[in-house]
């Protein structure tokens, strides 16, 4: 097991570098999508609204590696990517006019009630599955210096050449002396062949990670991990989580943190929330608290950003896994992907504040 270690601010030229896909969410609210006329469109993706969050909640330099195509959706993701302070790093390509390629588009209403949210993906002659090794210049990239490097399962199941890419800029990364964080982030809907498919790829990716994120399917289904035969007696129960750390310390030696969040679904608008961090051999969980949520679809991203935010500010592991806890919770009160918290508010969350009016 290695122990984390996190350069200081200094002089680098970012804090934070995200590459993964940029997407568009198409959402109709409420509406379910066969009876929906209109929907708000929300610039997305599970490796840039980290970077996001960080830039525009926690005020660190972040960047993001991704492709862009040159046509109007392209200059419409260009643009909230240049709104949420986050610097671009795009490797560009020509739309045709007709078939792409394209900006990848995720469908997803929000549900309510017992019913629930429905996702679904239109990721066909995606440009970011066209990115390979030698898409991005790393060294010039990284000249500057940085601290922290972040990818995700996500954006390694998009081809066979993503996540040569993800390997690549990792190397890169720690060459460089940054923090290497993986989110396993598991959708079976993008691993055709299945979990079996996943597991050959993403062992590789995370002998390269300092910090893996991911729940308890995420690791059985991404790596394969077993863990002790744990009874928990609910979703917030962190005890079968905490199981699997033993083989993860030992299969991934590399590994100097692990944390997910925890959730248990009792309606679309009302889940339990807690979260769990394992690092450097020692476990913290969070509060365990209620959410009346408006938008579930980015409350993950909302926790890694503000985990690596307070690792990042040199904080406790205590104090940076409920800076986790409470901005993915606040982050599921928005609409959209990404943040509309002020790291005041995060703060005071995190120190057991309440929704009480302020004057």
């Amino acid at each position: 097991m290695a122990r984390l270690r996190i350069s200081g601010a200094g002089a680098a030229k970012h804090d934070f570098l995200a590459l993964g896909a940029l997407v568009t969410r198409l959402d109709p609210g409420i509406v379910p999508f066969s009876h929906a006329d209109s929907y708000d469109l929300h610039v997305s993706g599970g490796e840039y609204n980290v970077a996001a969050n960080l830039a525009s909640c926690f005020g660190l330099r972040t960047a993001v590696a991704s492709a862009m195509v040159e046509y109007p959706i392209g200059l419409r993701v260009e643009r909230a990517v240049r709104a949420a302070g986050v610097h671009p790093y795009y490797a560009r390509f020509a739309h045709d006019g007709v078939r792409g390629p394209n900006i990848a588009q995720v469908w997803s209403d929000r549900g309510q009630g017992m019913r629930a949210p429905v996702v679904f993906y239109n990721r066909a002659n995606e440009a970011a599955a066209l990115l390979e090794p030698g898409s991005f210049d790393w060294k010039s990239i990284l000249s500057g210096g940085l601290r922290w490097f972040h990818s995700g399962g996500i954006f390694s199941a998009l081809s066979a050449t993503t996540p040569e890419l993800v390997i690549e800029a990792m190397k890169a990364a720690r060459a460089a002396g940054a923090v290497v964080s993986f989110d396993l982030n598991y959708r079976a809907k993008l691993w055709g062949g299945g979990s079996a498919a996943a597991r050959a790829v993403l062992e590789r990716i995370v002998e390269n990670v300092d910090v893996l994120v991911g729940n308890e399917e995420d690791l059985q289904m991404g790596l394969g991990l077993k863990g002790p035969s744990v009874e928990s007696s609910s979703k917030l129960d962190p005890s079968a989580f905490l199981g699997a750390m033993e083989e993860v310390a030992k299969r991934f030696p590399g590994i100097s943190a692990v944390a997910t969040t925890l959730r248990e679904v009792r309606s679309t608008n009302r889940h339990g929330w807690s979260a769990v961090l394992w690092m450097d051999g020692e476990s913290w969980t969070a509060p365990s608290c209620e959410l009346d949520v408006h938008d579930r679809v980015g409350g993950g991203d909302g926790f890694a950003a503000g985990l690596f935010y307070g690792l990042l500010a040199g904080r406790s592991p205590e104090e940076a896994l409920r800076l986790g806890w409470a901005h993915g919770a606040l982050l599921t009160t928005f609409p959209g992907d990404t943040t509309m918290a002020s790291i005041d508010q995060v703060e005071s969350l995190a120190k057991g504040g309440s929704a009480r009016i302020q004057r």
